[in-house]
């Protein structure tokens, strides 16, 4: 055994004030990317304190760089925050960070339709910082469709959960079943609940289904999820020539759509017909954040 003494030793503290709230945030910096340096007490490093947003910044046809809705990310990270008993935030201020941050480092976007700038804010314990990293295509497969394994073996969602936030703590446990649908031959798990298996979510996504012009969203977990329902809505007196299409939602993939599933040692095909809703979603999407049409103002 080595024994290595502080030559600096800290000092004892007083039994009164072992405790402060301290100053609140400090001055925001961008800095060079770097490796962090956590107190070995850090209350992420012990008991998972900690959560994250996933967003994405794209360039549009007049080489413009966009976020696609961000307000909504913030929104959604500030109740995370609350449910976590993490420090609040401003929105607006954190977004004009990113903003910041995204001009700085602009070209890191990709000059392309398919790839984009990844954005993840992480608010671990006490620490608040974003980091960035260009995306190509989530899955390998591109825009072709996924297969999915479903059984009850692993649970992902239960009673009691706080729908609708980003997660901490939570996403370690579908690691080992995504390891398992792959030894299946299948690229996704369909999360199951409950005795009667009820379907929740793919991998980390939503799940949407088309049945006889009838979109069913299983999930609110991921913020495309209310973009996809409001094109839906805006289509809804529209004629669809499709009765049967599932098809998965998140920021990585933006749309994927499902070919099948593997349950209790069954496949069973899920596309009936081409993939109408999923790649017209898809396109609008996709108008939208490049600024394909009139659609920029929802940036």
């Amino acid at each position: 055994m080595v024994i290595e003494m502080s030559q600096t030793p800290k000092p004892k503290p007083e039994m009164t004030g072992l405790w402060s709230s301290g100053e609140g945030w400090q001055k925001p910096h961008i800095r060079p990317f770097g490796n962090l340096s956590l107190h070995p007490a850090c209350s992420s490093l012990h008991y998972a304190v900690q959560l994250f947003e996933g967003m994405k910044a794209y360039r549009g046809q007049d080489n413009r760089v966009r976020l696609f809705r961000p307000m909504l990310n913030m929104n959604r990270m500030l109740k995370s925050a609350k449910r976590a008993c993490l420090p609040s935030f401003n929105e607006a201020e954190l977004l004009e960070c990113i903003r910041k941050l995204v001009e700085v480092d602009q070209e890191w976007v990709p000059y392309s339709d398919n790839a984009s700038l990844y954005i993840r804010p992480h608010l671990l314990a006490l620490l608040l910082y974003v980091i960035l990293s260009p995306v190509a295509a989530y899955f390998s497969t591109g825009a072709k469709a996924v297969s999915l394994w479903a059984d009850c073996k692993y649970i992902r969602a239960w009673k009691g959960r706080h729908r609708g936030l980003a997660k901490w703590g939570e996403l370690w446990a579908s690691i080992c079943a995504q390891y398992e649908a792959l030894d299946y031959g299948c690229q996704q798990v369909l999360w199951l609940y409950g005795d009667d298996h009820q379907i929740t979510e793919v991998g980390t996504m939503n799940l949407f289904l088309k049945m006889l012009s009838i979109i069913l969203d299983l999930i609110n977990m991921t913020l495309y999820w209310q973009s996809i329902l409001e094109l839906a809505r805006k289509w809804v007196n529209q004629p669809l020539a499709i009765k049967h299409e599932w098809f998965g939602s998140g920021t990585a993939c933006v749309v994927c759509p499902v070919s099948r599933i593997l349950y209790q040692g069954e496949n069973f095909p899920v596309l009936r017909t081409a993939l109408h809703l999923a790649s017209r979603i898809m396109k609008e999407l996709t108008d939208i954040q490049c600024v394909y049409d009139s659609h920029a103002h929802t940036h």
